[in-house]
């Protein structure tokens, strides 16, 4: 079956050849396989996971320049699947024998054809199944995980999906740390100062496709009173429907901010000279989208 999926597997680690000077253990063997497109050019950094027989991961990583993925693992029965982005997830099976060279040749992808986009019209974020987060870096060692709880936002999606528009406006009060002294400091004058500026909104009308299910949504993101320009690398996932058979589109997105951008600038060092909070926050967002409905 092997044969028949990637190619004929060779028989064992040939004398000379380019794994002569891998140390391989007397109970493992070498897996290897070359990931390419339909042109057969190279497809690097796709994402492999080399699971057991009963399905546990042993492995995983990233193909490297000329798409290769060569593993050394125990002998036995693995599967193996690959995935990248814009292709359709491949899944194969291979034996790896002790001392044994399991090589599964050219594994090609296909490309994936690009999900369904929603249907022109308003949308809006339906805040109950999404998820506005960040991560910043804590006394230069650990990582601090927070989130806004109270958020709304609006979507237009135009016949021409780069022309669509959307609007997000999130309480500034709603920062949630699991630390209520914590979120009080945040709250404060020190950071988001939410008698001042109670809200963050973010404005965009530019929507770039950069190809399969990668967007860029650019737009204007207003905190603590300052807008800057700030680009949202975002995962399309598609349309589905909910429980009660509602339309339902779905994609992630993450972006980087830099607190001086918006003059959030509070900041005490340890004794060492390290900063309590690092400069750069990690925003990703997890957002699910439904038709607006309108009353009357």
């Amino acid at each position: 079956m092997l044969d028949r999926l990637f190619g004929k597997r060779a028989a064992g680690v040939a004398r000379g050849g380019p794994l002569a000077a891998v140390a391989v253990p007397p109970t493992a063997g070498v897996l290897s396989c070359r990931v390419l497109d339909p042109v057969h050019e190279p497809v690097r950094q796709a994402e492999f996971v080399v699971s057991d027989a009963v399905g546990r991961k042993v492995l995983a990583g990233e193909t490297d320049p000329y798409g290769t993925v060569l593993a050394t693992v125990p002998a036995g029965d693995y599967r193996l699947a690959v995935t990248a982005e814009g292709y359709t997830p491949h899944h194969g099976s291979a034996v790896v024998a002790e001392g044994g060279h399991t090589g599964l040749g050219d594994v090609l992808l296909q490309v994936a054809p690009p999900p369904q986009l929603p249907a022109p019209g308003d949308w809006e974020i339906d805040p109950t199944h999404s998820q506005i987060g960040f991560t910043a870096r804590h006394i230069g060692l650990a990582r601090i995980h927070g989130r806004f709880n109270s958020f709304a936002g609006a979507v237009r999606i135009a016949d021409r999906m780069e022309d669509s528009a959307m609007h997000v406006v999130i309480d500034a009060a709603s920062i949630d740390t699991g630390v209520q002294m914590r979120d009080d400091h945040l709250c404060s004058g020190d950071f988001l100062d939410i008698g001042a500026y109670p809200t963050l909104e973010f404005f965009s009308e530019r929507f770039t496709h950069r190809g399969g299910s990668r967007w860029a949504v650019t737009g204007a993101l207003t905190l603590h009173g300052v807008s800057r320009t700030v680009t949202l690398d975002t995962q399309y996932l598609g349309l589905g429907s909910g429980l009660e058979g509602e339309t339902r589109g779905a994609c992630r997105a993450t972006t980087e901010l830099h607190r001086e951008d918006f003059t959030l600038t509070w900041q005490t060092l340890l004794a060492r000279g390290i900063a309590a909070v690092g400069s750069s926050i990690s925003i990703d967002l997890d957002i699910q989208i439904v038709p607006t409905t309108r009353q009357g």
